[in-house]
């Protein structure tokens, strides 16, 4: 099965995804150009602070090339969305939990501080949500295609169900006695 099968590529959920790809990719990128702006050194540690989050040239570069990768899941949308937000949402928790361990340390060459730590994990969660939603949320509607996929004998049974409601109920014609139906 390709991903493009798991999703009708006009479902409602897609919208999501394009947007929580798109508004967190923005972030980022304007993150990174900002960093860009202050002609940060690529290694520096001196603790140069953009918009409240120490940073460097790698952690700037970092930051545009992951807000490019999740407008480009923003503009194709769809599965595409949903997996890229949820493999940079989890890739911001890991590097949250890295990082913490390695805050004062001369590991640190991307320069976080505690607030990147909080960043980190706000912004991996709140993208992870975006590309979760409506995929492991117990309760899904009938028609959420992730609901179809678990369940297909039910989903099965449904739409013949609602297959024969659509044929309406049986025709009679004739009659009295002997009369058929159709």
């Amino acid at each position: 099965m390709k991903l493009s099968d798991e999703l009708p590529v006009d479902h409602r959920l897609a919208t999501v995804y394009r947007i929580g790809a798109g508004l967190c990719g923005a972030i980022l990128l304007a993150f990174g150009i900002l960093g860009f702006t202050n002609q940060l050194a690529f290694f520096d540690t001196s603790g140069t602070h953009v918009a409240g989050l120490s940073t460097n040239g790698l952690l700037s570069l970092i930051s545009v090339v992951v807000g490019l990768v999740l407008m480009a899941g923003a503009v194709i949308g769809g599965n595409v969305a949903s997996m890229v937000n949820m493999t940079v949402g989890t890739l911001f928790l890991i590097s949250g939990f890295v990082h913490i361990f390695i805050l004062d340390k001369g590991a640190n060459v991307l320069d976080f501080g505690m607030s990147n730590v909080i960043f980190s994990f706000v912004m991996g969660l709140l993208i992870l949500t975006f590309g979760m939603y409506g995929r492991v949320t117990g309760g899904l509607p009938h028609d959420n295609p992730f609901w179809r996929s678990r369940h297909p004998e039910e989903a099965a049974r449904e739409d013949a169900a609602r297959r024969g409601a659509a044929a309406g109920p049986p025709r009679v014609t004739g009659g009295g006695v002997g009369r058929t139906l159709r």
